[in-house]
Order: C-alpha cells, then structure tokens, then sequence
C-alpha cells in the first residue's frame, strides 16, 4: 500500500504539474512562454509589438511597445482589436491596445528557423491572430511562426490625407511587426532573413501589398497571398472622403460637407461607436473602409500609389509566390443568395464592382446586361441559376484581382509564381443549396494548412481523404517557406513550374494534384475587356480642404 501510495503522488505530479517554459530575453524585457503539451509546441501569446495610439491620435502611426522588468506571462489568448460584433462573436474581447504577437516555436531546433508571419482575415474590419493557428505547421520543426492583431474597420483604414488622419493606420501595424520580428526573432530561434509573409481573405490582400509597398521593403522574402489580391475592389478604397462621408453616417454624424468637422468628429466619437458598423453585406463588393493611395502628409507612406500603377511599372521588388485561391470562393456570398437574387433581377448594376467606373447610367446599365448574360444566359438570378452566381462573386471578388495581378507580375519579368486552384471538398461536407454539387468555399486551403475552425482533438475524427490532403498542402506550404519553391528538387510531388503567360501553368489541388494549363482563361479574359474600359483608378485623400496641412 505504501508504495502504491508513492506511484499515485509521482503519477500525480507528472499528469498535473506545471506546463514546461522558456523564457526569452527580449529589449523589452523578459518573455516567458510555455508549452503546449497537445501540440508538442512552445507558444508565446500576446507579446506587444508596438503601442497603438489613443484619444485624439487615435488614426496614426504606431508607437514603439512598451518595457518591462520582471518576466511577462505570454498566456493571454483573447485580445483582439475594436471591431463591430459580428454574428454576435467578433466584438467580445475587443479592446483598443490591441497590438500583440504570438510566436510559436518548435519544441526541439538546433538552428535558426526560416519564419512565416500569417496576417488574418476578416475583410479589414473583424478578426484577430489567432482566428486560426499554425500549430501543424510549426510541429514540423522546419519554421517558427508568427500571427498577429492590427487595427480594424474605421480605427485602421480611415484615410483623410490629413497629419491626423493620414490613413494605413493597419497597413503600418503589420509593418511595424514585421521590424519588431526582423528584430526580436532571433532570440525565438528565428532566421529574420528568411521571412515569408502568409495571409488568407483580407490577410492575403495585405501580404500583396506589402510585397509592393516601399515602406515594407527588406523586411521579408517570399509571399504567399490565399484569396486575395492587391488589386481587387475591396483592397483599396476607390475614393477615401467619398467613403468617410457614408461611414460616418452610418454612426449618425450627418454634417460630412464641412471637412473640418467631419475629421473632428471622427477624432473625438468613442473607438466603440467608431467601429460599430457592419460593413460586411455591401452589394458592391467593397467593406467601405480598407488601405488607400495616400497622400502626403509629410510622414512615411505605406502605399504613395495604386497597385496597378505600380505592378504595371514593375517598380517593386519580385519575389517568390505562392498565389492562388479556392475552386468556389463565391460560396462566401450564399448567405445572402435568398436575400439578394431578387435584387440582382431588378437591378443587376447595383451588384458592379465598385471599381468600375462608367460615364453615364446607361452605359453602366448595358455593361451590366452584358455581364449579366455571360453568367446567367437569359435565365433569371434563382435556384436553377446558383452556379452563376457563386461563379460571378468567385470571379469578381477574388479570381479576377488574382489573374489580373499575375499577368501584370509576368509581363515585368517575375518568373517565380506558383498558381494554384484548390478544389478539394470532403464527401461529408453540405451540398450546395438547389444542386447537387459541392464546392471548395473561399479560403478552404487556408483551412488545410492552419488549425483552428476546429480543435485539433476534433481533426482527428475527420475523413482520411482530409488528413491526406491537409499533409501535402501542408508540405506544399512547407517547402515554399524553407526554399521558395513548393516543389524542389527531390521531391517526390508532381513538378510544378511557375507561371508563365495566359495564366498557365497551374496546379490543381484536390484529392490528387495536377499540373493543367490556363486557369479560368474564358472567364478572365472576359474581366480583362471590362476592366481595360473601365476601370476606376483609386484617388487619393483630396477633400476640400480649408486649412492647410501642417508639414
């Protein structure tokens, strides 16, 4: 009895002591993280990367982090930025210093590590780091990786161009971390001259531009955007005052013709009130408040001009890139099918791109017919015509801004673009309403390479036809982060050439992968002639001003 009393204590001891930890000496201060003994991974969570500032200076730049003396407990899971609560889950926990990192690090490496930073999604106004964790990935001892907050909604993406608000307040976060890590990532176990940069929705058209960005220049060496393009409508504002104009109405300022007041509004409202709008069901294809062109305020610029001005002049860095999107990310946009496929019917124009620009109302109104024609023939917008539809958001949101993008990289010389479309859909997942088909939805690679929509105790029940296809994007993902090619030498993959002219070749990833020619060539060829004609040039903060700026 008495030794069988002394087993249960050690036992008890072993099952119920304290996770192991490490502490990492930062300028900061000391950092200690712990060990997550699920995963067999050091985590690191909620270091401050930088400070955000508050009151009346709320819109600019970051301040540097804050220092400590004793060790900091990184255990806090559950910051996140101010945003609108969206479907009653985004807003809890939200607060407005909100500039933290989590690292995670691999039990065991005996070298410093390449480094993947993966910018969340959300569309620019909800989410936060750690919505999905990359866990997985980081258990392959071959990367440590980094997630991160940054301002959301109007507290990040206002742009009046003025010394206040000068706009890209979010954009500069993610700059901001990304000094902090070329800084502080050594100390993890990190090589800080071999960072990618990953994002998935609204994370993947920042990573797109950053790579075209002077401001971020240096700071990393490959990019790996998942559905989402520098180009796209949502990604840069069309016109900054116009949109500040409409958002503030939204939180009952009405007086938006006195410039003056609009900005001293918009400095003094409550960062509640400031981010409560939910943007996310606009039919025009934008969130209203995203990165701008900026103008110059006299301070550093995150972007001085659009990016198709910029991938047109080739004046940018060309790195490695993992570019792609999912088979059907319109699915994004079946929520609101039974809403709106009424109102498409009446008024398709309404459901333009905001991008697009015409010179009077019955041009936009035949463009619209004939975009109209090519998705859905003479059939009206309804249950026979679901694909369509889930095609036109597909194209319009993500798949057209991609190609766009790669043809424009090509033409300049980039010849280290590795397209893909994923197509992968597990014989479980729901049938798409009206037919009797499934589709891979908007950011479904995402979801094969990072943890998170689910626990990782729950992934061990899903289908072994998933776990398959989660290990080889998984490789995939990994081989591109350690050499800047998905498939290198000596992998037994199936070679993947970059991209060359007409967007081909790819690589199709499903439950097999396949090297195919032009991806969706019809289809954006047809977006090609629109967006030649028509095509809005994002403007710059010009309001009226009536006082001048202070340089």
């Amino acid at each position: 009895m008495y030794w069988l009393a002394i087993f249960s204590c050690l036992l008890y001891s072993v099952l119920c002591a304290d996770p192991e930890s490490r502490l990492v000496q930062l300028d900061q201060g000391p950092v200690r993280g712990y060990k997550d003994v699920n995963e067999g991974v050091f985590v690191f969570n909620s270091i401050p990367y930088a400070t955000a500032p508050t009151g009346r200076d709320r819109f600019k730049a970051p301040l540097p982090p804050p220092t400590w003396s004793e060790p900091f407990e990184a255990v806090e899971k559950n910051i996140k930025c101010i945003q609108t609560n969206y479907m009653n889950i985004t807003g809890k926990n939200s607060q407005e210093d909100c500039l933290i990192a989590n690292i995670y690090v691999p039990e065991k490496n005996d070298r410093k590590l390449p480094v993947v930073v993966y910018v969340h999604g959300g569309a620019y106004i909800i989410g936060w780091g750690n919505l999905l964790e990359p866990k997985h990935l980081v258990k392959s001892n071959k990367v440590i990786a980094v997630t991160f907050n940054y301002r959301l909604g109007a507290h990040g993406f206002l742009c009046l161009g003025t010394k206040d608000v000068p706009g890209n307040a979010g954009m500069k976060d993610q700059v901001a971390l990304l000094r902090w890590v070329n800084k502080n990532i050594a100390k993890f176990g990190g090589n800080p001259d071999e960072v990618t940069i990953a994002g998935y929705s609204a994370g993947s058209s920042a990573v797109d531009l950053l790579m075209i960005s002077k401001m971020a220049q240096g700071l990393f060496k490959r990019v790996i955007p998942e559905s989402g393009a520098n180009t796209a409508a949502f990604s840069i504002q069309s016109d900054p005052i116009m949109n500040a104009k409409e958002y503030a109405k939204l939180i009952n300022f009405e007086n938006v013709e006195d410039f003056n007041a609009l900005e001293e509004f918009y400095k003094t409202v409550s960062i509640e009130v400031l981010n409560s709008p939910n943007v996310m069901e606009r039919k025009d294809s934008t969130f209203l408040l995203s990165p701008c062109v900026e103008r110059n305020a006299g301070q550093e610029l995150f972007l001085d001009d659009n990016p198709v001005q910029i991938l047109k002049s080739g004046n940018y860095k060309k790195l490695p890139m993992l570019y792609g999107f999912a088979e059907m990310e319109g699915l994004f946009r079946m929520p609101l099918f039974e809403v709106w496929k009424d109102q498409i019917n009446v008024k398709f124009s309404d459901f333009l791109p905001h991008d697009l620009k015409f010179t009077d109302e019955n041009e936009k109104e035949q463009v619209a017919n004939k975009i109209k024609q090519f998705y859905f023939g003479n059939k009206m917008v309804g249950d026979e015509t679901v694909q369509g539809y889930i095609d036109y958001f597909t194209d319009i949101i993500f798949a057209y801004p991609t190609l766009r993008s790669i043809k424009m990289h090509v033409e300049n010389g980039n010849n280290q673009i590795y397209l893909y479309a994923y197509s992968f859909v597990d014989n479980d997942s729901p049938i798409i309403p009206h037919t009797n088909i499934r589709g891979a939805d908007h950011c479904s690679q995402t979801q094969a390479v990072l943890d998170g929509l689910w626990t990782e105790k729950d992934e061990k029940l899903i289908s072994s036809d998933y776990k398959k296809i989660k290990s080889v994007v998984r490789e995939l993902w990994l081989n591109f982060m350690t050499t800047g090619n998905p498939v290198p030498a000596g992998s037994k993959l199936p070679a993947w050439p970059p991209v060359g002219t007409e967007w081909s070749p790819h690589m199709s990833i499903n439950r097999t992968l396949e090297l195919r020619g032009s991806l969706l060539k019809k289809r954006t060829l047809f977006w090609e002639e629109i967006y030649d004609k028509y095509y809005r040039f994002p403007l710059e903060p010009t309001a009226p001003f009536s006082k001048k700026i202070e340089l």
